[in-house]
Protein backbone atom coordinates (compact mmCIF):
# COMPACT_ATOMS: atom_id res chain seq x y z
CA UNK A 1 0.00 0.00 0.00
CA UNK A 2 1.18 3.51 -0.85
CA UNK A 3 0.32 6.91 0.58
CA UNK A 4 -2.06 8.57 -1.86
CA UNK A 5 -0.37 11.95 -1.39
CA UNK A 6 3.40 11.34 -1.30
CA UNK A 7 3.42 7.70 -2.59
CA UNK A 8 5.56 6.52 0.34
CA UNK A 9 5.17 2.91 1.48
CA UNK A 10 6.17 3.82 5.03
CA UNK A 11 2.78 3.52 6.73
CA UNK A 12 1.44 1.99 9.95
CA UNK A 13 -2.10 0.98 10.92
CA UNK A 14 -3.46 2.79 13.98
CA UNK A 15 -7.21 2.10 14.05
CA UNK A 16 -9.32 -0.94 13.18
CA UNK A 17 -13.09 -0.43 13.08
CA UNK A 18 -13.71 -3.94 11.76
CA UNK A 19 -15.66 -4.45 8.54
CA UNK A 20 -18.86 -2.59 7.69
CA UNK A 21 -21.23 -2.15 4.76
CA UNK A 22 -21.00 1.20 2.93
CA UNK A 23 -22.41 3.83 5.28
CA UNK A 24 -24.91 5.13 2.71
CA UNK A 25 -26.23 1.72 1.63
CA UNK A 26 -29.78 2.04 2.96
CA UNK A 27 -31.69 -0.97 1.67
CA UNK A 28 -35.33 -1.30 0.70
CA UNK A 29 -37.45 -4.08 2.22
CA UNK A 30 -36.97 -6.16 -0.95
CA UNK A 31 -33.19 -5.69 -0.86
CA UNK A 32 -33.04 -7.10 2.68
CA UNK A 33 -33.34 -10.54 1.07
CA UNK A 34 -29.91 -9.99 -0.49
CA UNK A 35 -26.73 -10.50 1.55
CA UNK A 36 -24.87 -7.45 2.87
CA UNK A 37 -21.34 -6.89 1.62
CA UNK A 38 -18.88 -5.81 4.31
CA UNK A 39 -15.61 -4.03 3.57
CA UNK A 40 -12.56 -3.54 5.85
CA UNK A 41 -12.45 -0.21 7.70
CA UNK A 42 -8.90 0.33 8.95
CA UNK A 43 -6.94 3.60 9.07
CA UNK A 44 -3.23 3.99 8.36
CA UNK A 45 -0.76 6.84 8.91
CA UNK A 46 1.99 7.83 6.48
CA UNK A 47 5.14 8.38 8.52
CA UNK A 48 6.69 10.50 5.77
CA UNK A 49 4.04 13.14 5.03
CA UNK A 50 1.43 12.70 7.78
CA UNK A 51 -1.64 11.67 5.77
CA UNK A 52 -4.15 9.39 7.49
CA UNK A 53 -5.94 7.15 4.99
CA UNK A 54 -8.08 4.04 4.68
CA UNK A 55 -6.23 0.86 3.76
CA UNK A 56 -9.06 -0.55 1.64
CA UNK A 57 -10.76 1.40 -1.16
CA UNK A 58 -14.35 0.52 -2.09
CA UNK A 59 -14.93 1.23 -5.82
CA UNK A 60 -16.60 4.65 -6.17
CA UNK A 61 -19.22 3.22 -8.54
CA UNK A 62 -20.54 1.20 -5.57
CA UNK A 63 -20.53 4.18 -3.22
CA UNK A 64 -21.97 6.93 -5.41
CA UNK A 65 -23.79 5.59 -8.44
CA UNK A 66 -26.23 3.19 -6.81
CA UNK A 67 -29.13 5.31 -5.56
CA UNK A 68 -26.97 7.71 -3.51
CA UNK A 69 -29.03 8.96 -0.53
CA UNK A 70 -27.25 12.12 0.73
CA UNK A 71 -28.55 15.64 0.12
CA UNK A 72 -26.54 18.65 1.31
CA UNK A 73 -29.72 20.72 1.74
CA UNK A 74 -31.17 18.66 4.60
CA UNK A 75 -30.31 20.89 7.59
CA UNK A 76 -30.74 24.64 8.05
CA UNK A 77 -27.28 24.78 9.65
CA UNK A 78 -25.85 23.21 6.51
CA UNK A 79 -27.68 25.63 4.20
CA UNK A 80 -26.52 28.60 6.31
CA UNK A 81 -22.95 27.25 6.16
CA UNK A 82 -22.94 27.07 2.35
CA UNK A 83 -24.43 30.55 2.02
CA UNK A 84 -21.78 31.96 4.37
CA UNK A 85 -19.07 30.01 2.54
CA UNK A 86 -19.95 31.51 -0.86
CA UNK A 87 -20.32 35.04 0.47
CA UNK A 88 -16.99 35.01 2.29
CA UNK A 89 -15.12 33.47 -0.66
CA UNK A 90 -16.49 36.06 -3.11
CA UNK A 91 -15.46 38.83 -0.72
CA UNK A 92 -12.04 37.49 0.27
CA UNK A 93 -10.95 36.59 -3.26
CA UNK A 94 -12.48 39.67 -4.87
CA UNK A 95 -14.51 37.58 -7.32
CA UNK A 96 -16.52 39.45 -9.94
CA UNK A 97 -20.03 38.83 -11.28
CA UNK A 98 -19.96 36.51 -14.27
CA UNK A 99 -16.78 34.69 -13.26
CA UNK A 100 -17.04 30.90 -13.18
CA UNK A 101 -17.38 28.86 -9.98
CA UNK A 102 -17.15 25.08 -10.32
CA UNK A 103 -18.08 22.76 -7.46
CA UNK A 104 -16.70 19.21 -7.46
CA UNK A 105 -19.12 16.74 -5.89
CA UNK A 106 -21.73 19.47 -6.12
CA UNK A 107 -24.61 17.33 -4.83
CA UNK A 108 -27.97 19.12 -5.22
CA UNK A 109 -26.24 22.45 -5.83
CA UNK A 110 -26.73 24.29 -2.53
CA UNK A 111 -23.25 25.88 -2.55
CA UNK A 112 -23.44 26.74 -6.25
CA UNK A 113 -26.86 28.30 -5.70
CA UNK A 114 -25.21 30.59 -3.12
CA UNK A 115 -22.45 31.53 -5.61
CA UNK A 116 -25.15 32.17 -8.23
CA UNK A 117 -26.92 34.49 -5.79
CA UNK A 118 -23.63 36.41 -5.61
CA UNK A 119 -23.76 36.97 -9.37
CA UNK A 120 -21.37 34.24 -10.47
CA UNK A 121 -21.70 31.78 -13.34
CA UNK A 122 -21.83 28.26 -11.86
CA UNK A 123 -21.26 24.69 -12.94
CA UNK A 124 -21.44 21.46 -10.95
CA UNK A 125 -19.80 18.03 -11.29
CA UNK A 126 -21.31 15.04 -9.48
CA UNK A 127 -21.33 11.29 -10.23
CA UNK A 128 -24.73 10.41 -8.68
CA UNK A 129 -27.49 10.46 -11.35
CA UNK A 130 -30.39 10.86 -8.90
CA UNK A 131 -28.65 13.78 -7.18
CA UNK A 132 -27.68 15.49 -10.45
CA UNK A 133 -31.33 15.38 -11.51
CA UNK A 134 -32.30 17.21 -8.30
CA UNK A 135 -29.58 19.84 -8.90
CA UNK A 136 -30.82 20.48 -12.43
CA UNK A 137 -34.38 20.84 -11.09
CA UNK A 138 -33.01 23.65 -8.88
CA UNK A 139 -31.63 25.38 -11.97
CA UNK A 140 -27.99 24.44 -11.33
CA UNK A 141 -26.14 23.40 -14.49
CA UNK A 142 -24.50 20.10 -13.54
CA UNK A 143 -22.58 17.39 -15.39
CA UNK A 144 -23.02 13.78 -14.21
CA UNK A 145 -19.44 12.52 -14.02
CA UNK A 146 -16.51 11.83 -11.74
CA UNK A 147 -14.12 14.78 -11.70
CA UNK A 148 -10.92 14.12 -13.64
CA UNK A 149 -8.82 15.43 -16.51
CA UNK A 150 -11.45 14.55 -19.13
CA UNK A 151 -14.37 16.22 -17.33
CA UNK A 152 -12.13 19.22 -16.47
CA UNK A 153 -11.32 19.73 -20.15
CA UNK A 154 -15.00 19.34 -21.05
CA UNK A 155 -15.86 22.19 -18.65
CA UNK A 156 -13.09 24.40 -20.05
CA UNK A 157 -14.37 23.77 -23.58
CA UNK A 158 -17.95 24.56 -22.58
CA UNK A 159 -17.54 27.32 -20.00
CA UNK A 160 -13.92 28.48 -19.90
CA UNK A 161 -11.56 28.23 -16.93
CA UNK A 162 -12.78 28.62 -13.37
CA UNK A 163 -11.94 31.55 -11.09
CA UNK A 164 -12.80 29.36 -8.12
CA UNK A 165 -13.07 25.58 -7.77
CA UNK A 166 -14.61 24.21 -4.60
CA UNK A 167 -14.51 20.71 -3.18
CA UNK A 168 -16.41 20.51 0.10
CA UNK A 169 -16.22 17.11 1.76
CA UNK A 170 -15.06 15.62 -1.53
CA UNK A 171 -11.25 15.94 -1.70
CA UNK A 172 -11.05 13.37 1.09
CA UNK A 173 -13.23 11.01 -1.00
CA UNK A 174 -10.81 10.79 -3.94
CA UNK A 175 -8.42 7.87 -4.35
CA UNK A 176 -6.26 9.18 -7.22
CA UNK A 177 -5.26 12.56 -5.83
CA UNK A 178 -2.53 13.00 -8.45
CA UNK A 179 -5.13 12.87 -11.23
CA UNK A 180 -7.28 15.28 -9.18
CA UNK A 181 -4.47 17.84 -8.94
CA UNK A 182 -3.72 17.53 -12.66
CA UNK A 183 -7.41 18.06 -13.47
CA UNK A 184 -7.50 21.15 -11.24
CA UNK A 185 -4.53 22.60 -13.16
CA UNK A 186 -6.45 22.15 -16.42
CA UNK A 187 -9.58 23.87 -15.10
CA UNK A 188 -8.22 26.60 -12.82
CA UNK A 189 -7.66 30.11 -14.16
CA UNK A 190 -4.09 31.42 -13.75
CA UNK A 191 -5.07 33.63 -10.79
CA UNK A 192 -7.86 31.32 -9.57
CA UNK A 193 -8.20 29.42 -6.31
CA UNK A 194 -9.09 25.88 -5.34
CA UNK A 195 -10.87 25.67 -1.99
CA UNK A 196 -11.05 22.35 -0.17
CA UNK A 197 -13.19 21.83 2.92
CA UNK A 198 -12.92 18.63 4.97
CA UNK A 199 -13.14 17.51 8.60
CA UNK A 200 -9.87 18.33 10.39
CA UNK A 201 -7.94 15.25 11.47
CA UNK A 202 -6.76 17.10 14.59
CA UNK A 203 -10.37 17.49 15.76
CA UNK A 204 -11.15 13.88 14.87
CA UNK A 205 -8.34 12.69 17.14
CA UNK A 206 -8.81 15.20 19.98
CA UNK A 207 -12.59 14.73 20.23
CA UNK A 208 -12.78 10.98 19.47
CA UNK A 209 -14.81 11.59 16.32
CA UNK A 210 -14.22 8.10 14.96
CA UNK A 211 -17.69 7.96 13.42
CA UNK A 212 -16.38 10.43 10.80
CA UNK A 213 -14.47 7.43 9.43
CA UNK A 214 -16.33 5.52 6.71
CA UNK A 215 -15.61 4.15 3.25
CA UNK A 216 -16.39 7.38 1.38
CA UNK A 217 -13.77 9.20 3.47
CA UNK A 218 -10.54 7.78 2.06
CA UNK A 219 -8.27 10.49 3.55
CA UNK A 220 -8.29 12.33 6.89
CA UNK A 221 -6.92 15.77 6.29
CA UNK A 222 -4.37 17.84 8.18
CA UNK A 223 -2.38 20.84 6.95
CA UNK A 224 1.12 19.33 6.83
CA UNK A 225 0.51 16.62 4.19
CA UNK A 226 -1.69 18.87 2.03
CA UNK A 227 0.94 21.63 1.78
CA UNK A 228 3.57 19.08 0.71
CA UNK A 229 1.20 17.45 -1.77
CA UNK A 230 0.33 20.55 -3.79
CA UNK A 231 3.96 21.64 -4.01
CA UNK A 232 4.49 18.64 -6.32
CA UNK A 233 2.20 20.28 -8.91
CA UNK A 234 3.47 23.87 -8.91
CA UNK A 235 0.74 24.90 -6.49
CA UNK A 236 0.72 26.11 -2.89
CA UNK A 237 -1.60 26.40 0.08
CA UNK A 238 -1.97 30.14 0.65
CA UNK A 239 -4.55 30.19 3.44
CA UNK A 240 -6.19 27.86 5.94
CA UNK A 241 -9.32 28.62 7.95
CA UNK A 242 -10.99 26.52 10.63
CA UNK A 243 -14.79 26.16 10.70
CA UNK A 244 -17.13 24.49 13.16
CA UNK A 245 -19.14 22.37 10.72
CA UNK A 246 -18.97 18.55 11.01
CA UNK A 247 -17.23 18.65 14.38
CA UNK A 248 -14.47 20.98 13.17
CA UNK A 249 -13.31 21.33 9.56
CA UNK A 250 -10.46 22.90 7.58
CA UNK A 251 -11.03 25.24 4.67
CA UNK A 252 -7.83 25.10 2.60
CA UNK A 253 -7.09 27.65 -0.15
CA UNK A 254 -4.76 26.59 -2.98
CA UNK A 255 -3.39 28.59 -5.93
CA UNK A 256 -0.68 28.33 -8.52
CA UNK A 257 2.65 29.02 -6.81
CA UNK A 258 3.42 32.71 -6.33
CA UNK A 259 -0.03 33.97 -7.33
CA UNK A 260 -1.34 34.74 -3.84
CA UNK A 261 0.09 36.09 -0.58
CA UNK A 262 0.59 33.19 1.82
CA UNK A 263 -1.10 33.68 5.19
CA UNK A 264 1.18 32.94 8.21
CA UNK A 265 -1.67 30.76 9.56
CA UNK A 266 -0.53 28.00 7.19
CA UNK A 267 2.91 27.67 8.79
CA UNK A 268 1.42 28.13 12.27
CA UNK A 269 -0.93 25.18 11.86
CA UNK A 270 1.80 22.95 10.40
CA UNK A 271 4.02 23.79 13.39
CA UNK A 272 1.16 23.15 15.81
CA UNK A 273 0.48 19.72 14.30
CA UNK A 274 4.13 18.80 14.73
CA UNK A 275 4.37 20.21 18.28
CA UNK A 276 1.31 18.24 19.42
CA UNK A 277 2.52 15.02 17.80
CA UNK A 278 -0.65 14.69 15.73
CA UNK A 279 0.87 12.19 13.32
CA UNK A 280 2.87 10.11 15.82
CA UNK A 281 2.25 6.50 16.79
CA UNK A 282 2.02 7.48 20.47
CA UNK A 283 -0.80 9.98 19.87
CA UNK A 284 -2.70 7.67 17.54
CA UNK A 285 -2.38 4.68 19.86
CA UNK A 286 -3.99 6.75 22.62
CA UNK A 287 -6.75 7.76 20.18
CA UNK A 288 -7.43 4.10 19.33
CA UNK A 289 -7.73 3.36 23.04
CA UNK A 290 -10.22 6.22 23.46
CA UNK A 291 -12.30 4.85 20.57
CA UNK A 292 -12.50 1.43 22.20
CA UNK A 293 -13.44 3.02 25.53
CA UNK A 294 -16.19 5.05 23.86
CA UNK A 295 -17.74 1.85 22.50
CA UNK A 296 -17.67 0.21 25.95
CA UNK A 297 -19.13 3.29 27.66
CA UNK A 298 -21.87 3.80 25.07
CA UNK A 299 -22.97 0.16 25.02
CA UNK A 300 -22.89 0.04 28.82
CA UNK A 301 -25.12 3.11 29.04
CA UNK A 302 -27.60 1.86 26.42
CA UNK A 303 -27.87 -1.66 27.83
CA UNK A 304 -28.51 -0.27 31.33
CA UNK A 305 -31.43 1.66 29.84
CA UNK A 306 -32.75 -1.47 28.11
CA UNK A 307 -32.46 -3.53 31.31
CA UNK A 308 -34.65 -0.90 33.00
CA UNK A 309 -37.31 -1.62 30.35
CA UNK A 310 -36.94 1.77 28.70
CA UNK A 311 -37.11 2.41 24.95
CA UNK A 312 -34.39 3.96 22.76
CA UNK A 313 -34.46 5.16 19.16
CA UNK A 314 -31.82 6.66 16.89
CA UNK A 315 -32.25 10.27 15.89
CA UNK A 316 -31.28 10.97 12.24
CA UNK A 317 -29.40 8.59 9.95
CA UNK A 318 -26.17 10.23 8.72
CA UNK A 319 -23.33 8.16 7.29
CA UNK A 320 -21.29 8.82 10.43
CA UNK A 321 -24.05 7.29 12.53
CA UNK A 322 -23.84 4.10 10.52
CA UNK A 323 -20.13 3.74 11.40
CA UNK A 324 -21.01 4.16 15.06
CA UNK A 325 -23.87 1.63 14.93
CA UNK A 326 -21.84 -1.00 13.08
CA UNK A 327 -18.65 -0.58 15.09
CA UNK A 328 -20.66 -0.86 18.30
CA UNK A 329 -22.70 -3.78 16.93
CA UNK A 330 -26.06 -2.09 17.50
CA UNK A 331 -29.20 -3.28 15.77
CA UNK A 332 -32.92 -3.58 16.45
CA UNK A 333 -32.27 -5.14 19.85
CA UNK A 334 -31.03 -1.70 21.01
CA UNK A 335 -32.79 0.87 18.79
CA UNK A 336 -36.46 0.42 17.94
CA UNK A 337 -36.11 2.61 14.86
CA UNK A 338 -34.12 5.53 13.46
CA UNK A 339 -35.82 8.78 12.48
CA UNK A 340 -34.85 10.83 9.45
CA UNK A 341 -35.77 14.00 7.62
CA UNK A 342 -34.53 12.96 4.16
CA UNK A 343 -37.13 11.23 1.95
CA UNK A 344 -34.24 9.35 0.27
CA UNK A 345 -33.74 7.28 3.45
CA UNK A 346 -37.24 7.08 4.96
CA UNK A 347 -38.84 3.65 4.47
CA UNK A 348 -35.45 1.96 4.15
CA UNK A 349 -33.21 0.14 6.61
CA UNK A 350 -29.83 1.04 8.08
CA UNK A 351 -26.70 -0.65 6.64
CA UNK A 352 -25.78 -3.81 8.54
CA UNK A 353 -28.18 -3.60 11.49
CA UNK A 354 -31.31 -3.25 9.29
CA UNK A 355 -33.01 -0.85 11.71
CA UNK A 356 -36.11 0.69 10.07
CA UNK A 357 -35.82 4.37 9.10
CA UNK A 358 -38.99 6.36 9.75
CA UNK A 359 -40.02 10.05 9.48
CA UNK A 360 -38.98 12.42 12.30
CA UNK A 361 -42.65 12.80 13.23
CA UNK A 362 -42.64 9.21 14.52
CA UNK A 363 -40.49 10.36 17.47
CA UNK A 364 -43.33 12.58 18.71
CA UNK A 365 -46.01 9.98 18.00
CA UNK A 366 -44.28 7.13 19.85
CA UNK A 367 -42.50 9.30 22.45
CA UNK A 368 -39.67 6.85 23.33
CA UNK A 369 -37.82 7.33 26.60
CA UNK A 370 -34.46 8.13 24.97
CA UNK A 371 -33.20 9.31 21.58
CA UNK A 372 -29.58 8.64 20.59
CA UNK A 373 -28.49 11.63 18.52
CA UNK A 374 -26.46 10.18 15.66
CA UNK A 375 -26.00 13.51 13.84
CA UNK A 376 -24.39 15.06 16.93
CA UNK A 377 -22.66 17.65 14.71
CA UNK A 378 -26.09 19.27 14.20
CA UNK A 379 -27.26 18.59 17.77
CA UNK A 380 -28.41 22.13 18.63
CA UNK A 381 -30.64 22.49 15.57
CA UNK A 382 -32.09 19.00 15.87
CA UNK A 383 -32.86 19.29 19.59
CA UNK A 384 -34.37 22.75 19.07
CA UNK A 385 -36.64 21.40 16.32
CA UNK A 386 -37.71 18.53 18.61
CA UNK A 387 -38.20 20.51 21.79
CA UNK A 388 -41.74 19.11 22.00
CA UNK A 389 -40.23 15.65 22.52
CA UNK A 390 -38.10 16.93 25.40
CA UNK A 391 -41.00 18.81 26.99
CA UNK A 392 -43.00 15.56 26.95
CA UNK A 393 -40.27 13.84 28.99
CA UNK A 394 -37.97 12.48 26.32
CA UNK A 395 -34.20 12.60 26.84
CA UNK A 396 -31.41 12.95 24.32
CA UNK A 397 -28.14 10.99 24.37
CA UNK A 398 -25.08 12.38 22.57
CA UNK A 399 -22.46 9.67 21.87
CA UNK A 400 -19.35 11.73 20.93
CA UNK A 401 -16.80 12.50 22.37
CA UNK A 402 -18.12 10.77 25.52
CA UNK A 403 -21.66 9.34 25.86
CA UNK A 404 -23.82 11.71 27.89
CA UNK A 405 -27.43 12.60 28.62
CA UNK A 406 -28.92 15.95 27.64
CA UNK A 407 -31.73 16.63 30.11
Amino acid sequence: MKCRMCESQNLFEFLDLGSTPPADEFKTAEQLREPDTYYPLQVWMCEDCGLAQLGYVVPPEILYQNDYPYESSTTQAGRDHWAGFAGSVVSELGLKPGQLAVDIGSNVGVLLEAFKNNGMQVYGVDPAPNIVEKARERGIDTICAFFGMESAQDIVDAKGRASVITGTNVFAHINDLTAFAQAVKILLADDGALIIEAPYFANLVADCEYDTIYHEHLSYISVRPVTKFFQRFGMEVFDVQQTEIHGGSLRIFVSRTGRKTVNPEVARLVAHEEETGLHTEETLSAFAGAVEQNRKDLLGLLYRIKIEGKSIVGLSAPAKGMTLLNYCGMGKEVLDFVTEKSPLKIGRFTPGGHIPVVPDEELLRVQPDYALLLAWNFAEEIMRNLDEYRRAGGRFIIPIPTPRFIP
